[in-house]
């Protein structure tokens, strides 16, 4: 902390660093406090009902996910800001998700790896800080380390949790990234006027192709596409096989169907435009991929996390629920080939080439 923190206008400081984020590209920012109680039982119930499946490290780091001044020590404030990423140039969702020969890929997924640009937009932003102010404390995070981003997001006005459990802006819909710094600057807290405005509305629980959305507000992980595509690390259920259909890295279904979503904006940003175009690749294509053009044409991108054996797991799935053809076939056939000593990617084809008899 810098010698003259007593002497800082907190709210100037506020107005600059706004502004700075502005000029960083985030569309929006706030600040809350620290007090997560509410969400942590939210929490808590959630895991202890299983629903969180293999993602051991949503409990592994004990009680710091809500009590942020135990993960970064004199924690009180958390910055909370907001980007935009729907890319303008993709291909309609819809077009793919109803073409079976074509891969859904989530639209997030499309650019470059968020983690990487957040994470550098949020260095600057406070590198800014630190010139103005001195030396402060602080610590940067995009979707990493144990952080109840969502909730700190909506406490510091930035949204509402949804019923698909996605924040959800009243002017910007649901198409954003979310990142934080958690500091000891103890800064106004903005204002929190946003108020939960799904209202009777159940689109997102109604489309589920899974039946993730078990309750309102509550997803049971183990039966959601994003976690079976991309967390689950082994074989994908069969009781869920066939609803996945084409959707090969994450699912949007929950957001394309929400009407709060047509006041969603384009992003500017190019990091986030549509790469190798994988907005409506064809899946006999990107089956056929090696290793190396997989990473490759994955460089830099989110979908390099899962590997190139589930990414085969999972375009095998899509071409069982594929239209049956000789050319799948044959596909599915030398894949298992090549791949024959990897039991779960051969569990996997067996069943798509299964589909097809």
């Amino acid at each position: 902390m810098s010698e003259t923190a007593n002497n800082i206008d907190y709210p100037q400081l506020l107005r600059q660093i706004t502004l700075w984020s502005e000029e960083l590209g985030f569309q929006q920012l706030g600040i809350s406090d620290i007090d997560l109680a509410e969400h942590d039982q939210h929490l808590n119930d959630w895991i202890e009902a299983g629903f969180h499946g293999e993602m051991d490290y949503m409990f592994k780091h004990g009680s710091k996910r809500s009590h942020p001044e135990q993960l970064v020590d004199n924690t009180c404030r958390v910055i909370s800001v907001r980007m935009d990423y729907m890319p303008p140039d993709c291909e309609l969702s819809d077009t793919v998700l109803a073409n079976p020969e074509m891969g859904y890929i989530s639209r997030y997924a499309l650019g470059r790896d968020y983690h990487k640009v957040m994470r550098k937009r949020l260095q600057k932003l406070a590198d800014k800080i630190k010139i103005s102010i001195g030396e402060f404390g602080y610590r940067a995070f995009v979707d990493s380390a144990p952080v109840l981003e969502k909730a700190l997001a909506e406490k510091s006005g930035l949204g509402w949790i949804g019923k698909h459990s996605n924040l959800i802006n009243q002017k910007a819909g649901s198409w954003f990234f979310l990142g934080e710094i958690y500091t000891d600057l103890a800064l106004p807290v903005t204002q929190h006027t946003t108020e939960n405005h799904c209202g009777s509305c159940s689109a997102c629980i109604d489309i589920c192709p899974t039946k993730a959305i078990v309750a309102p507000y509550k997803v049971d992980a183990r039966r959601c596409i994003s976690y079976l595509t991309i967390e689950l690390h082994g074989s994908i259920p069969v009781e869920f096989r066939k609803d996945i259909g084409n959707r090969i890295y994450g699912c949007d279904d929950c957001q394309l169907c929400c009407p709060w979503n047509r006041f969603s904006q384009p992003t500017s940003e190019e990091d986030f435009l549509t790469r190798h175009p994988l907005d409506a690749p064809d899946l006999i294509d990107l089956f056929s991929w090696s290793e190396e053009k997989f990473l490759k044409n994955t460089e830099g991108s989110a979908i390099r996390r899962i590997g190139y054996l589930r990414w085969l797991r999972n375009i095998a799935v899509a071409l069982g629920n594929a239209p049956a053809s000789e050319k799948v076939i044959r596909i599915l056939k030398k894949k298992k080939q090549i791949f024959s000593n990897d039991a779960m990617l051969v569990e996997h084809i067996d069943w798509a080439i299964q589909q097809h008899r």
